[in-house]
């Protein structure tokens, strides 16, 4: 999981503070590691995204360089859970 981020992004600091301490503790961090970009120093080489990116943060669920789904901004503690558990449904292998 690639999570596409700014400076200064509100979004971005409460997704940090609310999910980002435990993130990598739950099912869904283990399955899907989180590894950051800032989207102003450009994209990763070797990544396929489906359409450019445009709200931060972004979460871009990634298998073998191409993008599968994303998330598009914070929803909020609530919401985010559910949201990456069904983007967690396209890995291939998933139940």
């Amino acid at each position: 999981m690639i999570k596409f981020e700014r400076r200064g992004c509100p979004w971005c600091k409460a997704w940090d503070k609310e999910i980002g301490p435990i993130y990598p503790k739950t099912d869904i961090g283990k399955r899907a590691p989180l590894r950051r970009v800032d989207l102003d120093a450009g994209l990763p080489p070797g990544l396929t995204l489906k359409r450019p990116i445009r709200y931060t943060p972004t979460f871009v669920l990634v298998e073998d360089g191409s993008e599968l789904d994303r998330i598009e901004g914070y929803p909020g503690e609530d919401f985010f859970w559910g949201r990456a558990e069904r983007l967690l449904e396209r890995l291939p292998g998933s139940p």
